[in-house]
């Protein structure tokens, strides 16, 4: 295999301009940052080397301290989304470190301009909540029905050759063609899977490599959404109780207590019928997730933002006129069109095959049961029924057996609402050599997100110009912060 891959590691690239066009904001900003862009030639099926072929898109920013230039660093901020836009803003993130790597940016097969996966979806996003009952359940199984028929009709020729591993390939081709013999990585959310697959299926070949909320890869696939609906409950009882202090600016309520009623009253009141915002109609498989989605960051303007659309959703529910803020406009947009449907679409196919789902539906409404007590708003959205259950291909491969030698800095929060602690514990214990940044704060990918933590900012940064890790795991505490 290795020699009949050899046209794909030699390949001479093209390297060009970012903007595909007129509107193409992502290619103009990444011109402006003095990146340039080009696409790099793999098999689709890495079975059949020498038979179809697709382009994986790359953009590269050179370092700007090419004296001190310590190697490329590949990129990517999870989703699992497109990644050839974070060169310029990784570089402003990484500070001095980022100024000495190029920073290589790459959208992963199905997305983006990677061979992209469209299927024509009602929606930006498979995520949705099983509700409150089971004629709610029963139209979340056929809103995902419908999302895996549509790609089944659209892309069959893609889709079976879509999955984490086969990035990871894709990955390794980038690596010879931009003629490294290593590469560093900064991987957040699924990016820290991406990463450990890549790692455990080219040894050697990673450097610096930071994984930043790392994914649990016992869990990943198509449960992914299943044993974070503690983590939500919490995270949404702690802002509670923030907006219980604020009760002047927000009339949400005085305690925490009185703030999660008026929460459940909206969701039930969504159940019963359709909540009215704006040109939008949320039911009850909608509305844990518009609640999901502000979860990630426990910063005052973040949970500002979430406070304003509770007061709006509180006013849909009382049957009040309600106009969507300007961020739940722009939400709700993607949760209930198609805007963005290749990224829908595409984030499915890679979930749907990296690994095998439960078929049928009677044991995914069993789970939502099981788990609606203790977690009443994110239980049924953890563990509904998502597009896999129907998806027409199985996955080609077993799923990767992470482990081994990988001396990686990893970063967790104790509050991650996205990748659970535990998680990041459990990628701790399997890759040997690496060490442990954790986190007191309820916050996704601090890291990459510029959390404002020095203490997180610091050592990684640190790591990445050295090459050193901390000799022991470290631990950081939270700051006083005002800025998301």
């Amino acid at each position: 295999m290795p020699r009949a891959l050899d046209r794909f590691h030699e390949q001479r690239l093209d390297w060009k301009s970012c903007v595909l066009g007129p509107d193409d904001e992502v290619g103009r900003g990444l011109d402006e940052a003095g990146a340039r862009c080009a696409d790099v030639t793999v098999p689709l099926d890495y079975a059949r080397p020498a038979g179809r072929t697709v382009e994986i898109a790359i953009s590269r920013l050179p370092a700007s301290d090419p004296e001190h230039r310590i190697g490329t660093m590949v990129l990517n901020g999870g989703g699992p989304g497109p990644a050839i836009d974070l060169p310029p803003y990784l570089r402003e993130v990484m500070g001095e470190a980022g100024r000495r790597f190029d920073l290589v940016g790459m959208d992963p097969r199905s997305l983006g301009r990677s061979a992209p996966v469209d299927c024509g979806w009602p929606a930006s996003t498979w995520i949705r909540s099983a509700g409150e009952s089971r004629a709610s359940f029963r139209a979340s199984a056929a809103f995902a029905r419908d999302l895996a028929g549509r790609c089944a009709r659209t892309n069959g020729d893609l889709i079976p050759h879509v999955s984490t591993r086969n990035i990871a390939r894709d990955m390794d081709v980038v690596r010879a063609a931009l003629g490294e013999r290593k590469i560093s990585y900064n991987g957040a959310s699924y990016g820290t899977y991406l990463g450990a697959v890549y790692a455990a299926m080219f040894p050697g070949r990673l450097d610096r490599t930071v994984l930043d909320s790392a994914v649990d890869p016992r869990t990943w696939g198509p449960g992914l959404m299943r044993e974070a609906e503690g983590a939500n409950e919490k995270a949404l009882a702690d802002w509670a109780a923030w907006a219980a202090r604020r009760d002047a600016e927000f009339g949400l309520g005085t305690t925490r207590a009185e703030v999660l009623a008026g929460v459940r009253g909206i969701v039930e009141a969504s159940g019963r019928e359709p909540l009215r915002v704006g040109r939008y109609r949320l039911d009850d498989t909608v509305v844990p997730v518009v609640l999901f989605n502000y979860l990630d960051d426990d910063s005052d303007p973040a949970r500002t933002v979430l406070a304003g659309t509770v007061r709006v959703l509180r006013a849909a529910a009382d049957g009040r006129p309600a106009e969507p803020t300007p961020e739940l406009e722009e939400g709700l947009r993607f949760l209930l069109t198609g805007v963005e449907s290749g990224y829908g679409s595409g984030q499915s196919a890679i979930v749907c095959g990296d690994g095998p789902a439960v078929r049928g539906v009677g044991r995914y409404w069993r789970d939502v049961q099981e788990h609606r007590a203790a977690a009443p708003t994110f239980g049924p959205l953890a563990y509904g029924v998502n597009p896999c259950a129907f998806w027409p291909v199985r996955p080609a491969e077993p799923p990767t057996r992470i482990g081994g030698e990988l001396p990686a800095l990893i970063v967790a929060a104790t509050g991650d609402t996205r990748t659970v602690y535990a998680g990041g514990e459990y990628l701790h214990g399997a890759l040997r050599g690496s060490r442990m940044i954790t986190l007191d704060a309820n916050v996704h990918a601090p890291y990459q997100r510029g959390y404002g933590n020095a203490c997180t900012h610091d050592r990684v940064g640190e790591y990445l110009l050295t090459g050193r890790l901390p000799a022991r795991d470290v631990r950081c505490a939270p700051e006083k912060r005002t800025a998301s």
